[in-house]
């Protein structure tokens, strides 16, 4: 079981979900994909994602940005493998300069973005990781997270760091058999 956690104001219909959605249907795997539409509220994400993975066996988180943040912490929880993508380290810290008012890109739904947030994420924050369980993909030319923390954050962690790109992370659809392979093989 595959399950995709999108960005901050992302959801579902994101470009990254939807092309990993088609691979791994393609691969005849439909049954084993999942991509909640994550709210706002860090504790309520969490509890979605964790409602999706409950009595699956072995999964396997993909998280992009703010969802690498939330599958560093699920993969921590609950022993999980995980494939990061241009993860957020930080949410609670980095995100302060967008307090007040939000608006998902994808669904167009308005919230508020204040300090009950980042006190959540802030008690998310895992200090310490077990690398073993991830796979880091990050592009240099991210503009939005500096991928130089991620690849200190997951030392010892299997990394792909690709030169240029975004933080959309243009090269996504090269890394699908890695990212299936990875979250196919053995549990940590």
């Amino acid at each position: 079981m595959i399950v995709y956690l999108h960005g901050f104001n992302s959801s579902p219909q994101s470009h990254k979900a939807q092309v990993l959605q088609r691979y791994v249907r393609e691969r005849g795997l439909e049954k084993e994909f999942a991509c909640p539409a994550l709210p706002p509220l860090p504790s309520e994400a969490i509890q979605m994602a964790e409602s999706v993975i409950a009595g699956k066996e072995n999964p396997c988180l993909v998280g992009s940005s703010l969802g690498g943040f939330y599958a560093t912490y699920l993969a921590e929880k609950h022993g999980l493998k995980a494939v990061l993508i241009n993860p957020a380290i930080d949410p609670h810290i980095g995100l302060r300069a967008y307090l007040g008012p939000q608006t998902n890109l994808h669904t167009g739904e308005p919230y508020e973005l204040t300090e009950a947030h980042l006190e959540e994420w802030a008690r998310l924050y895992c200090p310490r990781i077990t690398p073993g369980r991830y796979l880091v993909i990050v592009e240099t030319g991210d503009e939005v997270l500096d991928y130089r923390k991620a690849v200190e954050r997951y030392a010892g962690a299997e990394q792909l760091v690709i030169p240029g790109g975004d933080h959309s992370l243009q090269s996504f659809a090269q890394h699908l058999a890695r990212i299936l392979e990875f979250s196919r093989a053995r549990s940590v």
